[in-house]
C-alpha cells in the first residue's frame, strides 16, 4: 500500500511457521489462523474468516472450460486486475482472469483493509488484541463480497484460480488448462522482500502476507523499516500493548517524506511507547536463551518476532514472461511505456508489477487506462497522471507531487506556503493542535509543484489540492472557494490568501488605495 503494502504469524507450536510471501488464504503458519477447515478450534473472528475465504477462494469452485480464445486475459485478481476484467466484461469482451491465491489480491486480504481496520479500532480506543483481530476479520469478510468468485462469475468472466505461467505470446497456462487471448494483462502484483539480514529468514519472520493472521499476540515486536506499513503496524501494535521496538536505516522515519511531516510521526510513535532505533542498519538477529536479539549499532533489542516491513518485489519469478516476449526493467519489474504496453504489443502490464509507485489507487488509474488501450485504441498515457499517497498513523501524512526537500535536492527554485491547522477555528474548537498544511509553487507563478499534509484526515483534505494538480490550477483557483465553517478544509481558503497577497505588489497597492479614495 502502498501501499509500500500488507501479515503474521504468531506461534502455536504444532504448526510449522510459513514461508515469507506464502499466501495466508491455504497456507497459514505457526500461530495464524487456521485454513478452510470446519474443525479447526474456533479464535476471534473465525467465522468471518471461514465466511472471506469461501468468497474470495472457494474451496469447491471448479475451473471453466476455456473458451478457444478471448478478448482479453487477465493474470492476477488484485484490485488492478479485478477493475480490468469487470470493465471489459461491461464493454462486451470475452474476459478471463486468473488468480493464483485470493481474489481482492494484497489490498483486501493482507493490505489496505486489515490494516486500516486495525488502525482504526485502535484509534478509537480498543486494546484488547483478540477484540482487535476480530474485527479486522469481520471487516475483511464484510468487503469480499465485492471481489468474491460469485461476483465476476456473474458478470460473465471465467474466473480460474490457479498459477498461470506463458507458453508462447499469446497463451498461458493454467494447471493443466491453457488459456488464449488477443490481449493480455498483467496484474500479478508484488510481494514483500526479505533483506539479506544474517539470521532474519531463520526466525520466521511476519511480513503483511502474514502479520493480519496472527491469533496470538506477540509479547515483544522488532519492526525492521519505518515506511508507511512499518509505522502503522508499529502504532497498531503499541496500541494493543505489545512492546515495539521499530529499526530503521535512515535518520527519521518516512524516509520519503518530508523531515517536518515525518517529525509529527516520530513523536507520536515515541509517545505511543514505540521504543525508535534510527540511523542504524540492522546487522545480524540471533536466537539467544528463547528470545531473538535484534542487533543494530550499539542497540541490542530482545524481542518474540520480527516484522519485516523494508520493500517489496514484483511477483513476475515463475511467470515465464520470456516466453511471451515480454522483458522486465533492473529491478525487477514488468518494463512498460506510458501506455502500459510491454515488448509485445499484445500484452500489457499494470499496477505493483510494473510500476514503482506501489498503490491501490495507482493500479485502479492504470486499469482503466488499460481497458481503452487494449480493447478500444491505444491512446491513453499514464506518465504523466498525479498519483498522492497517505500513511494513515495519527497523525496522518498526505503528499503530492514533490515536497521541499526534493525540490531543494534537485535545485528548483520555489515559493512555500503554510498554514498550521491549529490556527484554523476548528483545530482550536478541537484542541487539534498538531498537523499542518505546505505548498510548493514555482517560483514567482501560481503552478504548483506538490503538497504536504500533516493531521487528522489529512488523506481526505488532500483532495482538492490533486484535483488542482490534475487540471492544471494553481491556488488562486481556491481563492474563490465558499466552504463550511469551521472546518480544516478551510486551510485552502488560507493557503490561497497567502498567495494572492504576493500578487499586491507596491504598484497594484498604490493603485488600489487610489481607486478607494476616489470612490
Amino acid at each position: 500500500m502502498n501501499n509500500d503494502t500488507p501479515g503474521g504469524q504468531e506461534s502455536r507450536p504444532s504448526n510449522p511457521p510459513a514461508a515469507p510471501g506464502a499466501d495466508p488464504i491455504s497456507a497459514p503458519g505457526a500461530g495464524a489462523a487456521p485454513a478452510q477447515d470446519e474443525a479447526a478450534p474456533a479464535y476471534p473472528g473465525a467465522d468471518h474468516d471461514r465466511r472471506w475465504r469461501a468468497l474470495v477462494a472457494p474451496a469447491d469452485h471448479r475451473n471453466p472450460t476455456p473458451a478457444s480464445r478471448y478478448d482479453l486475459l487477465v493474470i492476477g485478481a488484485g484490485p488492478g486486475g479485478l477493475v480490468t476484467a469487470i470493465a471489459a466484461a461491461g464493454l462486451g469482451a470475452r474476459v478471463a482472469l486468473v488468480e493464483r491465491h485470493a481474489m481482492g489480491g494484497d489490498c483486501l486480504n493482507v493490505g489496505c483493509v486489515p490494516s486500516k481496520a486495525l488502525l482504526e479500532i485502535t484509534a478509537r480506543g480498543e486494546r484488547d488484541f483478540g477484540r482487535a483481530f476480530a474485527w479486522l476479520r469481520e471487516v475483511r469478510a464484510d468487503i469480499a463480497a465485492h471481489d468474491s468468485v460469485e461476483r465476476y462469475t456473474a458478470q460473465g468472466v471465467d474466473v480460474f484460480l490457479g498459477h498461470a505461467r506463458f507458453i508462447e505470446r499469446d497463451a498461458v497456462m493454467v494447471e493443466d488448462l491453457t488459456l488464449r487471448a488477443r490481449r493480455i494483462v498483467i496484474a500479478t502484483g508484488a510481494r514483500s522482500a526479505l533483506p539479506p539480514i544474517p539470521g532474519l529468514a531463520e526466525c520466521s519472520p511476519l511480513t503483511n502476507e502474514s502479520v493480519f493472521e496472527l491469533v496470538e499476540q506477540p509479547r515483544r515486536l522488532a519492526v525492521l523499516g519505518a515506511g508507511p506499513i512499518g509505522c502503522e503496524l508499529a502504532q497498531v501494535f503499541a496500541r494493543l500493548g505489545t512492546e515495539v521496538h521499530q529499526f530503521e536505516l535512515a535518520d527519521h522515519v518516512l524516509p520519503r517524506e518530508l523531515p517536518t511531516a515525518a517529525a509529527c510521526v516520530d513523536d507520536a510513535l515515541r509517545a505511543g511507547g514505540v521504543h525508535l532505533h534510527l540511523g542504524e542498519a540492522v546487522s545480524a538477529i540471533d536466537e539467544i536463551d528463547g528470545s531473538l536479539v535484534v542487533s543494530a549499532g550499539g542497540v541490542r533489542a530482545e524481542v518474540d518476532r520480527v516484522l519485516v516491513a523494508m520493500g517489496r518485489r514484483a511477483n513476475v519469478d515463475d511467470l515465464n514472461v520470456e516466453a511471451a516476449g515480454v522483458t522486465l526493467t533492473e529491478g525487477g519489474l514488468i518494463d512498460v511505456d506510458a501506455k502500459l504496453r510491454t515488448r509485445n504489443r499484445a500484452i500489457y502490464a499494470i499496477g505493483d508489477a510494473a510500476s514503482q509507485a506501489q498503490f491501490t489507487h495507482n493500479a485502479d488509474m492504470q486499469a482503466r487506462a488499460v481497458v481503452q488501450n487494449a480493447l478500444i485504441a491505444p491512446t491513453k498515457r499514464i506518465d504523466q497522471a498525479v498519483i498522492p499517497r497517505c500513511t494513515y498513523t495519527a497523525p496522518e501524512v498526505a503528499a503530492v507531487g514533490r515536497h521541499a526537500g526534493e525540490l531543494e535536492h534537485d535545485g528548483v527554485p520555489f515559493d512555500r506556503y503554510r498554514v498550521a491547522f491549529g490556527e484554523l477555528d476548528r483545530g482550536r474548537a478541537e484542541h487539534d493542535t498538531v498537523g499542518f498544511a505546505e505548498v510548493y509553487t514555482e517560483r514567482g507563478r501560481d503552478r504548483l509543484y506538490g503538497a504536504t499534509l500533516v493531521g487528522h484526515d489529512a488523506g481526505e483534505q488532500i483532495a482538492p489540492l490533486v484535483l488542482m494538480m490534475t487540471r492544471g490550477l494553481g491556488l488562486g483557483a481556491a481563492a474563490s472557494l465558499v466552504l463550511p465553517y469551521p472546518t480544516r478544509s478551510e486551510y485552502l481558503k488560507r493557503l490561497a490568501d497567502a498567495y494572492n497577497r504576493t500578487r499586491l505588489t507596491p504598484l497594484v497597492a498604490r493603485l488600489i488605495r487610489w481607486r478607494v479614495r476616489r470612490t
